[in-house]
């Protein structure tokens, strides 16, 4: 069964290992809300690239 992008389970968790091992359990809370700042804001530029786009054909 694939999960992400081809990527199966057990690779998943070893990515996961590895991601946990070189930041250590102090910095991944920080590597998380970053990341989830980042989608966020790659979100909104999309919605907007959107909203530009729908105005120009508008006109």
């Amino acid at each position: 069964m694939l999960a992400i992008g081809g990527l199966g389970t057990p690779e998943l968790i070893v990515i996961a290992v590895v991601i946990f091992l070189l930041f250590g359990a102090t910095r991944l809370p920080q590597l998380a809300k970053a990341l989830g700042q980042s989608k966020r804001a790659f979100k909104e530029g999309l919605e907007e690239g959107e909203k530009e786009g729908r105005k120009d054909l508008d006109k």
